[in-house]
């Protein structure tokens, strides 16, 4: 069973990623994978405080082994400021460099208050993501108006976005496993 880890971009504590990561994480469970959720609100970036770039990081180091180890990562974004959250750009910044993204199956959700749902901060983050040779799945999804269309125990209101997101589920699955079996890895 292949492990995929579904990262809430974000350190704000109560987030709406960390309630989507929660709501996707039986979805996946059922589509037959082990998802796992791994929280930027629990990176330790007081021992990042002050630029260590280049130092052993031992807590860090172990952050970071739980989303490189997976067989997949689904990153959910929410848009801050136009664009991704600060303390994502931090922990990527920490991977090790230039391997952390090399050939990992990567699928993104955005979400945001706003009519675009994130389309900005996951084009940014995927511009990295493709500098860091990561395996990109094509479909995305995008979260419009969270704070009305979703509710962490109904999920999405919006029954179109709703369709994309079972379907970027059960292909990113599948996805994964394929990759995984080929002769690429």
């Amino acid at each position: 069973m292949k492990r995929i880890v579904l990262l809430s971009a974000t350190d704000r504590p109560g987030s709406k990623a960390l309630e989507i990561a929660g709501y996707m994480k039986q979805k996946f469970a059922m589509a037959g994978t082990n998802p796992e959720i791994v929280s930027l609100e629990d990176y330790p970036l007081e021992s990042v405080a002050g630029g260590k770039y280049g130092k052993y990081l031992p807590d860090v180091e172990a952050f970071n082994e739980k989303v490189i180890s997976a067989d997949g990562v689904l990153f959910i974004v929410p848009e801050y400021n136009g664009s991704f959250p600060g303390i994502l750009k931090m922990f990527i910044d920490y991977l090790p460099f230039p391997e952390a993204f090399r050939n990992l199956p990567l699928a993104f959700v955005g979400e945001a208050s706003g009519a675009f749902g994130a389309l900005r901060a996951v084009e940014h983050l995927q511009q990295i993501c493709g500098y860091r040779n990561a395996l990109m799945f094509p479909e995305r999804v995008f979260i419009q108006r969270v704070n009305q269309n979703f509710d962490k125990e109904t999920g999405i209101a919006d029954a179109k976005t709703n369709e994309f997101l079972e379907s970027m589920i059960r292909n990113f699955a599948e996805f994964v496993s394929e990759f995984k079996q080929s002769e690429f890895v």
